[in-house]
């Protein structure tokens, strides 16, 4: 349930193949994204339809990511080709060179030209495969409440997109369908066991809106947050994809767009290997291309957005306020940053690498 928003390019290339349009369906349309300050109100206000020349989809849509993964399975079920095994967790795979052997907890083994590990940051394909995960961990965790309050009752003018910036504690609320997300970070010297008690929830709600803190928790989930990029996307027989490729922080949601950008990229590329339309160089491509756009778009984006929220230096807070506001209020510059945010720059400069 922690994956939600899907990003314009994404939506696009989901229509592509009969999917986005169930997704819109199921989910909620965000055509506006807000920065915000506790004190100061509205810092700056985006509207998504100024994209409306690049994309068919011209906002961000909130949908669960099980959801999505539903739709795909009934447009897969009666395909012939497509099998699907639930309760076989994967241990681990070979690359024998001509084949790729993968292993199941279970014992069981099963053999194939290609394996792309697709499975989560602590990837037993990426670990077996000795790839080297690169980069950090954030020393704070973050908490996520979702409740099923409305918070534009009490906010006036709030989006369904709205990051707070604070100094002290950050946050975001993001609407899902039937509840809202609200995000905090957690200091490290907080114990988890703390984190999961109604008194640091009301604390952490308290920050919202002053003399509110009794919403209903409906979800608590608290993570760590990593910054990693595996050393190469692409060894031998062996890809890795999404999570196991790559994870960041999740301000700005750019890890699940990500994942489903490399496997579109990777599709394409291994179809056309597979019916001998292109050679094994092709794989390597997706690797320039995937793990090159992750490190230059991603991964500095999403660092940045964490960075801006939690400035603690007066000089750092102006700045990022009048940055923001400036950006939002002239068409062409907001043009410009909602190509960023939204990841239309991230894959065309993918499309670029050679």
């Amino acid at each position: 349930m922690r994956g939600s928003t899907f990003h314009a390019p994404t939506l696009d290339l989901l229509d592509g193949i009969g999917a986005a349009k169930a997704m819109i369906g199921q989910g909620i349309v965000a055509p506006r994204m807000q920065y915000r300050s506790r004190n100061q109100g509205i810092i700056a206000d985006f509207d998504f339809g100024v994209l409306s020349d690049v994309t068919r989809h011209p906002f961000r849509l909130q949908c669960e990511q099980f959801k999505l993964t539903r739709i795909l399975h009934s447009m897969l079920t009666d395909k012939p080709g497509f099998s699907i095994r639930f309760d076989a967790r994967v241990a681990g795979c070979t690359d024998h060179g001509d084949a790729v052997e993968v292993l199941l907890e279970n014992g069981e083994k099963i053999t194939g030209s290609y394996v792309i590990g697709a499975d989560g940051a602590r990837s037993p394909i990426r670990k077996s495969s000795n790839i080297e995960f690169e980069g950090f961990t954030w020393p704070e965790r973050f908490l996520v409440l979702s409740t099923p309050f409305d918070f534009a009752t009490l906010i006036p003018g709030l989006a369904d997109v709205s990051y707070y910036a604070d100094p002290e504690e950050w946050f975001f609320l993001l609407k899902v369908p039937g509840v809202w997300r609200a995000m905090f970070p957690v200091p490290a010297e907080v114990e988890d066991e703390e984190t999961m008690t109604d008194d640091y929830a009301r604390a952490r709600f308290a920050r919202i809106v002053q003399g509110r803190d009794d919403y209903p928790i409906r979800h608590r989930t608290l993570y760590r947050v990593h910054q990693r990029v595996a050393k190469t996307f692409r060894q031998g027989r062996v890809m890795l994809a999404g999570d196991a490729a790559h994870i960041n922080n999740p301000l700005g949601g750019m890890g699940l767009n990500g994942g489903v950008h490399d496997a579109f990229n990777l599709a394409g590329k291994l179809a056309q290997v597979w019916h001998g339309e292109g050679g094994e160089e092709l794989l390597d491509l997706y690797d320039r291309q995937r793990r090159g756009v992750t490190v230059e778009h991603v991964q500095r984006q999403t660092i940045a957005n964490k960075q801006n929220l939690e400035a603690k230096e007066p000089e750092a807070q102006r700045a990022f306020r009048e940055r923001m506001a400036d950006t939002a209020a002239d068409p062409a510059k907001a043009h410009a940053y909602l190509m960023g945010v939204s990841m239309i720059n991230g894959l065309r400069r993918a499309a670029e690498i050679r």
